[in-house]
């Protein structure tokens, strides 16, 4: 699954800017990037580097990778990084920006649907912006599942829309749990993770026709103790 990458073009919460919802599988997210040389602006979410820039690095999972902005940014600050996508073209064009900004040897990326596979091993990070998708999408499973791949003192950080853009129509089928929420639905054991962050924040977002818009995102950061 891809996330967003704010920086650049119209949003894609559920993963297309589509009008109708798409059918989420791996050539349906093929398809989807070979419309364009670059989805993304190539940069990393600003979330990310506000809540990570000061963590000491280590292992990294970026779930979701797209074109790569989040995982090459971790990597140049000395992340080894597990960059997940269900697009094998997302995952190409993540290591072609890793060899050009010179980590390629700390990205490595895994093809995964998480709905049905998820990378092995522990992590001192584990990272999930901006996934959404329409439909039977498992999110709260995938996220749960995350939890359980982070190493004791790592971090889990999801962050995600709080709803529709102000120049969106309300779609019920897609599900935006606030932090707290969240946070109830990931089952975590009692007294076994910190809580660091659980806010939402409003931000400017153009819409597709250059007008301005606004949206609502949230942030939860949790530390496995």
């Amino acid at each position: 699954m891809s996330h967003t990458h704010q920086e650049q073009g119209p949003d894609r919460t559920g993963h297309g800017a589509r009008a109708e919802p798409p059918a989420g599988g791996r050539e349906w997210w093929n398809d989807r990037y070979r419309e364009s040389g670059r989805i993304w602006s190539g940069e990393a979410n600003a979330a990310l580097v506000r809540e990570v820039s000061a963590l000491p690095p280590g292992r990294a999972l970026d779930l979701g990778c797209g074109e790569g902005g989040d995982s090459v940014w971790l990597a140049t600050r000395g992340w080894h990084v597990t960059a997940t996508d269900i697009s094998e073209v997302a995952l190409l064009r993540t290591a072609e920006h890793a060899a050009r900004a010179g980590v390629a040897d700390r990205v490595d990326p895994h093809a995964h649907d998480l709905a049905h596979t998820f990378p092995d091993g522990e992590f001192d990070l584990v990272s999930a912006c901006f996934l959404h998708s329409y439909g039977d999408f498992p999110r709260d499973r995938i996220l749960r599942t995350a939890a359980g791949a982070v190493a004791p003192g790592g971090v889990l950080l999801v962050v995600g829309h709080g709803g529709w853009a102000s120049w969106q129509e309300d779609r019920p089928e897609v599900d935006f749990p606030t932090p707290d929420e969240l946070l109830a639905r990931l089952e975590l054991d009692e007294g076994a993770w910190e809580v660091l962050v659980a806010e939402e924040h409003e931000r400017v977002q153009n819409a597709p026709d250059g007008r301005p818009g606004t949206r609502t995102d949230n942030t939860l950061k949790i530390r496995r103790r």
